[in-house]
């Protein structure tokens, strides 16, 4: 399914026209300039094999919020936050979340009008608010589910290697170590080098061959090497402007540069990410919570600070990237995580599948705010 045109206004998105008629393509453009992936993409990175949630202990529902006080909850499209509600609510367990998902999904086969999924949430939540352990503002970026060409041989422009998990994982090294042959695994599909650098930070996305095949890319293993961005270095070389190491411009550097002067400037990201390929079924991508992501409507977050399942108020005003939307809010889902996404008042915003999605989720990194929806009672 492809994502509607940047240009088009969904309703979780607040209307408002963009900072710039430019769109860009690339992917989570913080990642590329700092290890504050996809998953994301894209790390531990968005994917089915994410790590599980740790313990959290839920805010006590009588310190919160009524939904009506949330800002914007009014222009929210109540119907739609219900569906994504009812879609992602399975993995949550504790302080009454199973029996309020329960009910959901009961409502859900019926034909509820937007007043009573209003309603319902309003009923069933309270919401109290994520707050940053030093008090600043969170941050909001997003991911996408790219799709990139590959083929079943190397040739000279498709010679970077979709590598399954190594039997040596433990003794596989850096990235560098790793294209010098150190990983005892198999080549499951060739990509341009540039493009597996982005698969990478991604950490899921679908292949396409010129016959037609598509194969889903997911994350399997990676080599434990920190994640280092590569945006602030390239700016200090002066390969790109300070003002201009957003993911299109990163990818079209290293494109323009192929070979021995962009591995170089990859291999100052140590960490290596390892694949498994399966065929793609057209559906959205699967976050570590094993729920498929319902696009704008699901976020990855940190595990340690909010459990799969949550449902989250975000509100996300004042991104300060060319081509921008003026601001995100909304209900989502906790169903991902990823590497860079640490904190309370952090998320990666699942946009969707395909280059418009690409070009829009390498606009955001707004200031953020996060509320928890705890079930009443």
């Amino acid at each position: 399914m492809r994502v509607p045109a940047v240009a088009s206004v969904s309703p979780f998105v607040r209307p408002g026209v963009t900072r710039s008629g430019l769109t860009k393509l690339g992917v989570l453009s913080l990642l590329l300039f700092a290890a504050a992936c996809v998953s994301t993409p894209r790390v531990t990175p968005p994917g089915p094999t994410g790590p599980g949630p740790g313990p959290v202990s839920p805010p006590t529902p009588v310190e919160g919020l009524s939904l009506s006080a949330l800002p914007g909850w009014a222009e929210e499209d109540h119907l739609a936050a219900f569906r994504a509600y009812v879609a992602g609510c399975a993995p949550a367990r504790r302080g009454g979340a199973d029996a309020v998902c329960l009910r959901a999904r009961a409502l859900s086969s019926s034909r509820l009008s937007p007043s009573e999924a209003r309603a319902f949430l309003e009923a069933s939540f309270v919401a109290t608010e994520a707050r940053t352990d030093d008090g600043r503002a969170g941050l909001l970026t997003a991911y996408f589910a790219p799709e990139y060409s590959a083929r079943r041989t190397p040739d000279d422009e498709f010679d970077a290697p979709v590598l399954s998990r190594p039997a040596n994982l433990s003794e596989v090294g850096d990235r560098s170590a790793i294209e010098a042959g150190s990983a005892q695994s198999t080549a499951l599909a060739w990509m341009r080098a540039e493009d597996l650098f982005f698969l990478q930070i991604q950490g899921s996305g679908t292949l396409t061959f010129p016959d037609g095949a598509r194969l889903r890319a997911a994350y399997a293993a990676d080599n434990g090497a920190k994640f280092v961005g590569i945006a602030r270095p390239m700016a200090e070389r002066g390969l790109l402007p300070t003002n201009g190491t957003s993911g299109d411009a990163i990818r079209g550097w290293l494109s323009a540069h192929r070979g021995a002067e962009a591995r170089a400037v990859m291999a100052l990201n140590p960490r290596y990410i390892f694949f498994t390929v399966s065929p793609d079924d057209g559906n959205e991508a699967t976050g570590a919570a094993g729920v498929p992501l319902p696009a704008r409507r699901s976020v990855a977050v940190d595990p340690s600070r909010w459990t799969y399942g949550d449902a989250v108020w975000i509100e996300a005003d004042g991104g300060n990237l060319i081509g921008a939307r003026a601001s995100y809010r909304g209900l989502v889902m906790a169903l991902d995580t990823g590497s860079a996404i640490r904190g309370p008042v952090r998320a990666d915003l699942y946009i969707g599948r395909g280059d418009a999605a690409g070009q829009e989720a390498g606009a955001v990194r707004h200031p953020l705010r996060m509320w928890r929806l705890v079930p009443r009672g």
